[in-house]
């Protein structure tokens, strides 16, 4: 009598495949830790208006614009009026700083003289940091509670306070 061979050992087996279980558990395990270790970072932006260049000239109705300019440099400021510019004063640097107050009150002098002009154009000349420029931003928009009240007349002729300087800051050329 010859030995048969039990029938499971005849029987080509199969194979099951690769069990990819485990490995997407230990991918998405991953991703869970990239994800918490992740810094999001907040980004801000600076709004700014193009320059506009026109070689047409201002219509005869119109007072001539102030067309005011603050030129930052190595030493202060540089502030320039008129078309074309030219230079009504100068804001050096206070102990290696710029003195912004200063800057501040030569703006607040201006408004109340110019009351429907908002554009005020920054050249910088001098590398600064991104501190610095927003220092300097403030400093020509931004009215302080401390500071005199300014009023102007509507359209109707109603007194209305005015809340900001030079709100509309326009960058006449930048440096990379």
């Amino acid at each position: 009598m010859a030995y048969k061979l039990p029938s499971r050992r005849r029987r080509a087996k199969k194979g099951d495949g690769i069990n990819l279980t485990p490995i997407l558990d230990a991918v998405f395990i991953f991703i869970f830790f990239l994800i918490l270790s992740a810094q999001f970072i907040k980004t801000f932006e600076i709004n700014s208006d193009i320059p506009l260049v026109s070689d047409e000239p201002p219509p005869p109705n119109q007072k001539p614009p102030l067309a005011l300019t603050v030129r930052i440099d190595d030493n202060g400021f540089t502030l320039l009026k008129g078309v074309p510019s030219q230079t009504f004063d100068r804001v050096e640097k206070v102990n290696g700083e710029f003195d912004l107050l200063k800057l501040h009150s030569i703006m607040i002098d201006l408004k109340q003289k110019y009351l429907d002009e908002n554009m005020v154009i920054l050249e910088p000349i001098t590398d600064l940091t991104y501190e610095e420029l927003v220092k300097i931003m403030d400093a020509v928009r931004l009215l302080n509670k401390t500071d005199p009240e300014i009023y102007k007349k509507d359209k109707d002729g109603i007194d209305t306070k005015v809340n900001d300087l030079f709100n509309k800051i326009v960058f006449g050329n930048l440096m990379s």
